[in-house]
């Protein structure tokens, strides 16, 4: 998901996002309790959070303390881009290994997930995907 544009500064604090400064509304608005999405086998908290251009989206939060809800500050750099994952504590984003997002790599909104493993799979390891496919997630739409 893109949460920062050029010229902004983005930090995680205590699990909440911030964008220049200002944290971004978080409400906590249940659970979910779906291994095939969660990759946990018990009920995961889910929040919605409201960028300041007015676009809400669901994020879970499998670990109330995980390495990625208390960050550093990144300075979004001139011609780039901040990313974070719905599900905090399990995304490779900007936080981590991706780093800032070249605007020449943006090439559209995603649709639909064509393909979903579980188990931290790479998937080249067709070996694996019998059992770890999340076949409830193939070809799905997103919202």
């Amino acid at each position: 998901r893109l949460v920062g544009l050029p010229g902004d500064k983005i930090q995680v604090k205590d699990g909440q996002l911030f964008i220049n400064g200002v944290g971004v509304p978080r409400v906590k608005t249940g659970q979910i309790d779906n291994p095939d999405i969660t990759e946990e086998s018990r009920p995961i908290d889910v929040y919605r959070e409201t960028l300041p251009n007015g676009v809400s989206y669901d994020t879970l939060d499998l670990n109330s303390n995980s390495i990625g809800d208390n960050t550093r500050e990144f300075d979004v750099p001139p011609g780039h881009y901040f990313m974070m994952g719905d599900n905090r504590d399990n995304s490779a984003d900007s936080r981590f290994t991706v780093g800032y997002v070249p605007a020449e790599n943006l090439v559209g909104r995603a649709n639909l997930v064509f393909f979903s493993i579980a188990g931290k799979a790479s998937p080249l390891e067709i070996w694996k995907w019998p059992s770890l496919m999340r076949a409830s997630r193939l070809f799905h739409f997103v919202n």
